[in-house]
């Protein structure tokens, strides 16, 4: 007896209620909950109806909280432009001018920093620029500084230096995986045309690739802009971020209300950067067809 177009929607209903389920508890629940938080009144540590907008009118219209979240999204598109910048070069060198049987090896080689915890790796580079740290014994004994310059206490750039460093191995990965699938005759064909090897790259390597730069890109964006742990450790924790702030007010001042309305803003900031980037990325395909 052959199955029902009904049955078969059953059978796919079966298989996917499990992931179903954990989607719905461990992201929709808590999702929920702070939209529904963000629209109460409240105080330290109380939550109260009646509906209210307060929350999203004293966030936008305190001009404090407007510059935390503008911080914090220049940081990230400064991170991630820096990132993307960077690993190109090396996604491109891997594609390209490595043999093939050596590129899972760099590919390897690439994943190592995820093998320490990312705490670690914002701690060792205070060792290296914090103050008296290795970048300041280093200047400091050939001669080109008196006195320490303890970059790590520079706020915004020694933050977004150590952003750029951190997240560098996911942008790398997804322009290599775009920049293996450019078709190698095409670039042969525009040499064969005259062209130089920059203006191929230009016109035929860049353009095709840009699927994995726009991936990479919301791969670094996302993360960046909720990272709490570079800001209290580097900056002297003098520059606080958007988590930092969200942080302060649902720990300590124990504000849920405001601090949910301040997380659905940062969500929200987030999504539309996000979709320009997929949007973008539409775009650019569709020109090349």
């Amino acid at each position: 007896m052959a199955a029902t177009p009904r049955s078969e929607a059953r059978t796919g209903l079966k298989l996917i209620s499990p992931t179903a389920i954990y989607v719905i508890l461990l992201l929709a629940v808590p999702l929920a909950t702070v939209l529904v938080f963000s629209v109460m009144m409240g105080g330290r540590a109380n939550v109260s109806f009646p509906v209210t907008l307060d929350n999203y009118a004293k966030l936008l219209s305190n001009w404090a909280y407007s510059y935390i979240l503008l911080k914090s999204l220049l940081v990230a598109l400064s991170v991630t432009a820096i990132t993307v910048v960077l690993a190109y070069p090396v996604a491109y060198f891997v594609s390209f001018h490595v043999r093939q049987e050596r590129k899972s090896l760099w590919l390897f080689l690439i994943t190592i920093p995820f093998w320490t915890s990312y705490i670690i790796r914002v701690s060792l580079w205070f060792v290296i620029i914090g103050r008296d740290g290795l970048l300041d014994q280093a200047l400091m004994s050939l001669g080109i500084l008196s006195e320490p310059l303890n970059f790590a206490s520079y706020g915004i750039p020694a933050i977004i230096l150590v952003l750029a460093h951190a997240y560098a191995p996911f942008a790398v990965l997804p322009i290599f995986v775009s920049l293996e699938k450019v078709d190698r005759s095409l670039l042969e064909a525009g040499q064969d045309l005259g062209e130089s090897r920059f203006i191929t790259f230009l016109r035929v390597t860049l353009p095709l690739s840009m699927p994995g730069v726009i991936a990479a890109s919301l791969i670094v964006f996302i993360p960046t802009v909720g990272d709490y742990v570079t800001p209290k450790l580097v900056g002297d924790g003098k520059q606080p971020l958007i988590a930092n702030f969200i942080e302060t007010q649902l720990l300590k001042l124990q504000d849920f209300p405001q601090g949910s309305a301040f997380a659905v803003v940062s969500m929200l900031m987030v999504a539309v950067v996000s979709v320009g980037f997929v949007l973008w990325n539409k775009r650019f395909i569709g020109g090349q067809k």
